[in-house]
């Protein structure tokens, strides 16, 4: 632990009255290389501290580099004496600081208070308030080697050891082939020394000072790399507290209400970096990036590199560099960029398949028999209208066009490939669970570092657990008040007590307490929030619904429109047109609500005011899953399920508000609106929301950033054209919003691969050219656009996982509804084996049709021109299973609707179970673990008790040779004297104990 009065050594010297400027010939910034380093260009700075603060308007001097003191600090307490090294604000001698509101002044004293206990803690900080960018202040941190050392064994961080062993190569005909497959694959590899296959791995265990031989400890500067200082630094950051404060607001009673919340605060002890962040103590904190990223003298670093292997659209086709990206930005984004690459690489055969039973559909489009007879003229088949009054007769044949469309996604490979894709998923999910052990293995993650804790220490403890977030401490301190002010109440009513000198013990003990231990948030603190949150989701669901609604009274009301219009062109395209418009209608409405839906997830999850920071991540996923799952797969959900099923007939149709009625199904059947619904939605999120979004957004702030940099003084100008420190130029980047929007982005899109793939066979390969894309275009945002985050350690993709696994069996059940209950497959297998006499599809569009006699219309739905054709129409036909005019029960459902609906039950049943099983199996059949990371998890382990066995018959033996000195030394003393020798633990023995 490093004292106060010690870092009085390490502070820069007062300078005198009239400061001595640097030389302009000299670069300042050449030895901290722009702001890696501290001013001695020694210590590297592995965390940055950011806050605003006012000055005076002439405080920007040309002594901007000079250190110096700030003597408006001496008054502080005895911890704030020495100020932080650095630049530490404006220069002027005898200049007066310019008046703070108390706010302002309070916030400071707060961040002295702070930095001062991270220097107690062996952090050391350096302040930079003149920069380029006016009114901001930044405090850089490192970490020394002891306090690096401290943490590491605290946080049971795996560290490779000097211990080097081979790793268990494939041998025979699996190693040629092996080695074939690595020479095809050589030129889509990254040209990284991370990727490259290893024969040989260090041997990893958990840090410790004790053990400290065992590690390579010959270059301490890389020892820990930059992602694990900044991850030691954010762990130390988190629990210093800061429990002071130097004002309290308002004034009477709000002045003593204020002073017992500062004494609150004091007992809670709860004051870190996440709460300082939120009460605008600090505008940021973020470790820095390596470097530069591209220029012409740009030094080599990680972050160059890997903007080069794998953020350039130019290596979209070559493998992602894994290691080096969880080496630079820790396990939790090296998982989420490993599950995209794996998840991508598996849509490769889902996408052949897809083109292979697209292209069968093609290839067999004239062969099948049902489009053929709808595009035969000579049937001369006599449709009734579409809709009441404007509508008139039409022919079958006028949809010749939909029907040999419809075949190219409704034919029986489509069942093949759904089967296909149900395995697919079920395959996709172990194929991950293989690789995630392959990296656990490699990334050292298989051993817990849960299950290394030392169970009787409480700091080792302390920091396993998850820190509670700002939020819910304040709702903690809030509650403690009102129940304190509650007891105060009735011991005003009741009778002095006694005085109890245990009573008063317990108290004392329990002063110590902290009091989010002590008092915690039940489920009645909450019920206010989650009945907000169960309104609230029902609300927005409701809302969701009602805009479905709206673009089907669209569909009616446009589609009658269109049918009065007098070109024949127009009339004929009506289905068409009005599925093109209300399906644009219902993107735009997604991509606003699920902008929308995402804010509103995130302020319902805030209300609840959950503990933790996992919490709070978990019930945020959960909510905007939900929502944005019901926002974009409605429309579809209402196309395959409900359109064209609950029209009724003609002479009794069904009518929404008593004006409009229900739209049906074209005679084809709907699952090719379904195809054009599910491709335009998809393809539309993917280009605007995912891509055009994702690269829009960033090049409009930048360019925002620019036009005021315009306007700024010219002066200013020249100022911030000049170098940047790196710490500045990483502050002007966004900051790191989480990984949420990446996976969510991915799982809807898994959604539209996976729920409705028999409608729409090239959903694969469609989700694969985006998925090459968005690689690289997360990769590029992630180097370029963003401050880098907090390396966070995780040994799977959490609670994804799990809504993958749900999406995958749900697929299974809607997959098998589509074809029963969407398409016309059931149909045709009912008529094929049940009806047909020649055991041909000839005859099966006449079988699937009823007919109506015109003369039973309800009074005004008759078409106003009835000879539209040309001839009078008597009997006009309808899809669906029903008895006809002359039967004595006249439309009553017939005994084929109830053969079909049997089969089509059937069929469900069956196929659910039959890929379930096949899913499962799949599941059982592949291993959870690879054979052979096993067997390397098991060598580890035995290695390790091998080491330490032969060091701990090291120390017996170094131990047996002392004894035997000892007992040689001893033996004159036996001869020539009868008195006994000192035992060695003796005051009386050669270096004893004293």
């Amino acid at each position: 632990m490093v004292s106060v009065l010690g870092w009085a050594s390490l502070l820069p010297p007062r300078p005198p009255a009239l400061p001595l400027l640097n030389s302009l010939s000299v670069d300042p910034d050449a030895e901290c290389k722009y702001g890696l380093y501290f001013r001695d260009g020694k210590r590297k700075v592995d965390y940055v501290l950011v806050y605003h603060h006012k000055r005076a308007s002439g405080s920007r001097t040309l002594a901007r580099r000079v250190q110096h003191s700030d003597a408006g600090l001496a008054a502080r307490s005895a911890r704030q004496d020495q100020p932080l090294p650095g630049k530490a604000g404006p220069v002027g001698a005898g200049e007066p600081e310019p008046p703070l509101d108390y706010h302002e002044d309070d916030k400071r004293f707060r961040r002295e208070e702070y930095e001062g206990n991270l220097m107690e803690a062996g952090l050391e900080l350096e302040r930079d308030e003149d920069t380029k960018i006016h009114g901001v202040g930044f405090v850089k941190i490192h970490a020394p080697w002891n306090v690096l050392c401290r943490e590491a064994e605290f946080l049971k961080l795996k560290m490779p050891t000097k211990k080097l062993y081979h790793i268990n190569e494939t041998r025979g005909l699996l190693k040629k082939i092996n080695s074939v497959l690595q020479k095809m694959t050589d030129p889509i590899q990254p040209k990284v020394a991370e990727h490259r296959p290893q024969t040989t791995k260090r041997l990893s265990y958990p840090f410790s000072r004790e053990k400290k031989h065992l590690f390579d400890l010959s270059d301490k500067d890389s020892f820990f790399d930059s992602k694990t200082r900044s991850t030691i630094v954010y762990e130390i950051l988190k629990r210093t507290t800061c429990t002071k404060a130097k004002y309290s607001m308002g004034q009477g009673e709000g002045r003593k209400k204020d002073s017992a919340l500062l004494s609150k605060r004091r007992k809670c002890g709860k004051y870190g970096i996440t709460s300082l962040l939120a009460n605008g103590v600090y505008s940021a904190a973020y470790p820095l990036h390596d470097g530069d990223y591209e220029g012409e003298n740009v030094e080599f670093n990680d972050r160059k590199l890997l903007y080069e292997e794998w953020a350039s659209y130019g290596v979209f086709y070559k493998y992602q560099p894994i290691d080096l990206v969880r080496k630079y930005f820790g396990e939790k984004i090296g998982l989420y960029f490993a599950w995209l690459g794996v998840y991508t690489q598996m849509l490769i055969p889902a996408s052949m398949v897809g083109i292979i039973v697209f292209l069968y559909g093609w290839a067999t489009v004239d062969e099948n028999i049902p489009s053929m007879e709808m595009c035969d003229q000579r049937h001369n088949i006599t449709m009734c209208p579409l809709c009441d009054k404007t509508c008139s007769y039409w022919k079958m044949s006028s949809a010749c066009a939909t029907a040999r469309a419809s075949h190219l996604f409704d034919n029986p490979a489509t069942v093949f490939f759904s089967i296909f894709m149900a395995l697919w998923a079920a395959t996709f999910m172990e194929h991950w669970k293989r690789k995630q052990m392959r990296l656990n293995y490699r990334w050292d993650l298989t051993w817990s570092q849960t299950h290394k804790i030392n169970k009787g220490s409480p700091l080792t403890w302390f920091l396993s657990q998850d820190h509670p977030r700002a939020e819910y401490e304040a709702r903690v301190l809030e509650k403690s008040l009102r129940k304190e002010s509650k007891s105060k109440e009735k011991r005003r009513h009741l009778p002095e007590e006694p005085a109890n000198k245990w009573r008063q013990r317990v108290k004392t003990a329990m002063a110590g307490v902290k009091l989010t231990d002590k008092v915690k948030l039940t489920w009645k603190d909450r019920f206010p929030a989650y009945f907000t949150n169960l309104v609230s989701i029902i609300f927005m669901i409701a809302v969701t619904f009602a805009i479905v609604l709206g673009v089907i009274i669209y569909r009616i009301s446009t589609a009658a429109a269109l049918a009065m219009n007098s070109s024949p062109s127009v009339r004929s395209n009506i289905r068409v047109t009005v599925t093109a418009t209300a399906v644009i209608i219902n993107l735009v409405v997604i991509i606003l609500l699920d902008e929308v839906y995402g804010c509103i997830a995130r302020w319902l999850t805030k209300i609840e005011v959950p503990k933790t920071e996992k919490s709070f991540e978990e019930r945020l996923i959960f909510k905007a899953f939900l929502l944005k799952f019901v926002n974009s797969y409605t429309p579809i959900f209402y196309v395959a399920f409900f359109k064209g099923r609950f029209v009724g007939r003609p002479g009794d149709y069904v009518y929404i508000f008593r004006s409009f009625r229900m739209e049906e199904c074209a005679p084809g059947g709907c699952l090719m609106e379904l195809c054009i619904q599910l491709s335009i939605i998809m393809l539309g999120k993917q280009l605007i929301q995912n891509n055009l979004f994702e690269i829009g957004i960033p090049k409009m702030k930048k360019f925002i950033r620019y036009l005021r940099l315009k306007h700024q003084s010219p002066s200013d100008h020249d100022e911030y054209v000049k170098k940047k420190q790196r710490y500045e130029v990483d502050y002007t980047l966004e900051p790191f919003a989480g990984l949420t929007p990446e996976y969510m982005e991915m799982i809807i899109q898994f959604g539209f691969v996976t729920l409705f793939v028999a409608s729409f066979p090239l959903a694969p390969l469609f989700a694969l050219l985006n998925n090459i894309i968005e690689i690289r275009l997360d990769a590029k945002k992630f180097i370029t656009e963003l401050r880098r985050p907090v390396a966070v350690r995780a040994k799977d993709i959490g609670i994804w996982y799990d809504i993958l696994r749900g999406i995958g069996k749900l697929a299974v059940i809607i997959n098998a509804f589509v074809i029963s209950f969407t398409s016309d497959f059931i149909p045709r297998l009912v008529y094929l084996y049940m009806y047909s006499e020649n055991g041909t599809m000839h005859g099966f569009v006449n079988h699937t049709l009823s007919s109506f006699n015109v003369s039973d219309f309800q009074n005004g739905t008759a078409p106003n021109d009835p000879l539209d054709l040309g001839y009078e129409v008597q009997i006009c036909r309808y899809k669906d299973y029903r008895e006809p005019p002359w039967s004595e029960h006249k439309y009553d459902v017939s005994k084929d609707f109830w053969a079909v609906l049997a089969a089509r039950l059937a069929f469900v049943i069956v196929f659910q179970n039959l890929v379930m099983f096949m899913s499962d199996f799949v599941d059982w059949v592949i291993p959870d673990i690879p054979k052979d990371i096993s067997q390397q998890m098991h060598k580890e382990k035995v290695l390790m008790v091998e080491l330490f066995m032969r060091e701990e018959q090291g120390k017996q033996q170094l131990l047996d040779t002392w004894m035997e000195k000892d007992r040689k030394k001893a033996e004159p003393f036996n001869n020539h004297s009868p008195t006994p020798p000192a035992p060695p633990d003796s005051p009386d023995f050669p270096g004893g104990a004293p």
